[in-house]
């Protein structure tokens, strides 16, 4: 058997995702995939290749805990079922997990789409090494009634015809206890890691809103337990706190989004351990009043904005001042590119988060949300060497994790998009 290659890693500051703390002139030892040591520079003696990242500070590998990798232009949103095929998707998924990992991302959660883009197909690819890109954690599909959020028919609803046929290429969509049975089973038996409901409806979608209660009490029971009797967690797109609490009490692990967020649901989700993936990035064009983002979201989308700009406030400060557990989380679905996964640290600075505690949701925390907490999300010794590093402050910077000078994944190092963007005669689009 060949010598496994070892790795001296010199931090200039380091974060190791076990307290809110830098540690300074540390190094890092890894050997093969897996991480050997931790301990002050100097402190190894044995051979090892050098890695010399005195210059900047170094993290676990991040996570992207809520990413739709299966398209890559915003404007072409709803037009992606009728427009693109199969093929096509399973390319956007490969090509999002290769360009998150260029970011310092080395793992993503896709959180579920509504036709059948073979996310799980990318997910084996990566996994069995013929490509590189971050690694996946899924479910293929998200699950939603009919007209509802999760349903993306609605749009072509002026031509029932065409609605009707669309809908059932959407193999998440449905009706009916029996409906959502066989569809959890379904996913279990597909591969996903997770259930996703879209419980409530949305600012994106056309003919909902965000208070809106898409499943019926029998849906929604059928699908909790028989997603708990395979084995797999719950999580739910999801606005009204009275629907949150429902969700909680019926066993939910987690809760996306949650941006009107009332304070006693955080305090049920505090007591509870209930973690929320607030995605703040998408509602700071309103927050903002970023004019020339609103213009791009549409009309509808605005309307509805400007309609719950201020809940949205409220709710965003309530979260912040929470000890809610966060993960960290894009859902970039509109304006910019879906694998530009580091523009949410600068929204959660912005609103005030403790730049520690954004650090914890996007490595410790998202590890734990995705189930893979025994290999990834901390640095410390026998796990995987998902390793990044940046060259900006973390403490002060909202653009510090969209500068990666560094990323390793399962000890194996990968050029970065800087580096690839200098080694490229022209710009890479």
């Amino acid at each position: 058997m060949a010598a496994q290659l070892t790795t001296r890693i010199v931090c200039g500051k380091l974060y190791t995702g076990l307290a809110a703390e830098f540690l300074f002139n540390h190094e890092i030892i890894v050997r093969g995939d897996e991480i050997l040591s931790v301990g002050p520079a100097g402190s190894f003696t044995g051979e090892a290749a050098l890695r010399d990242l005195s210059a900047f500070t170094v993290t676990p590998g991040i996570i992207d805990a809520h990413i739709h990798p299966a398209f890559i232009d915003p404007a072409e949103l709803y037009d992606d079922p009728v427009k693109n095929s199969d093929g096509w998707r399973v390319l956007s998924v490969a090509r999002t997990a290769q360009k998150c990992l260029e970011g310092g991302f080395t793992t993503i959660r896709a959180i579920g789409w509504f036709q059948e883009d073979y996310v799980l197909d990318a997910k084996r690819f990566i996994d069995r090494g013929y490509l590189g890109g971050a690694r996946i954690i899924a479910c293929a599909h998200a699950l939603g009634t009919t007209g509802s959020h999760g349903d993306f028919s609605q749009t072509y609803r002026d031509n029932p015809h065409t609605a009707d046929n669309l809908v059932r290429l959407n193999a998440g969509t449905g009706d009916g206890a029996d409906f959502f049975t066989h569809a959890v089973r379904r996913e279990k038996k597909l591969g996903s890691d997770f259930i996703k409901i879209m419980a409530t409806g949305g600012f994106m979608s056309p003919f909902d809103g965000p208070d809106d209660i898409q499943f019926s009490d029998a849906e929604l029971e059928a699908i909790f337990s028989t997603a708990h009797a395979v084995g797999l967690p719950v999580t739910a797109h999801a606005y009204s706190p009275q629907l949150i609490q429902k969700l909680i009490g019926l066993g939910i692990a987690g809760i996306e989004h949650g941006s009107l967020m009332d304070a006693e649901t955080a305090a049920l989700m505090e007591e509870t351990g209930t973690y929320l993936v607030g995605t703040f990035g998408p509602y700071d064009a309103i927050l903002s009043a970023d004019e020339s983002r609103l213009a791009q979201l549409g009309e509808q989308t605005r309307r509805k904005f400007e309609q719950y700009g201020p809940r949205l406030a409220e709710g965003r400060k309530i979260i912040v001042n929470s000890s809610i557990k966060l993960g960290y989380g894009t859902d970039i679905v509109s304006v910019y590119n879906n694998y530009e996964s580091g523009r949410e640290y600068g929204s959660l600075l912005r609103s005030g988060l403790d730049p520690f505690r954004i650090l914890q949701a996007a490595t410790k925390n998202n590890a734990e949300i995705c189930g893979i907490d025994s290999f990834t999300g901390t640095i410390e010794p026998g796990k995987a060497a998902d390793i990044a590093g940046w060259r900006r402050d973390l403490l002060t910077d909202p653009d510090a994790l969209r500068d990666c000078a560094f990323v390793m994944k399962s000890g194996v190092e990968y050029p970065t998009g800087a580096d690839l963007a200098a080694a490229a005669p022209t710009a890479r689009p």
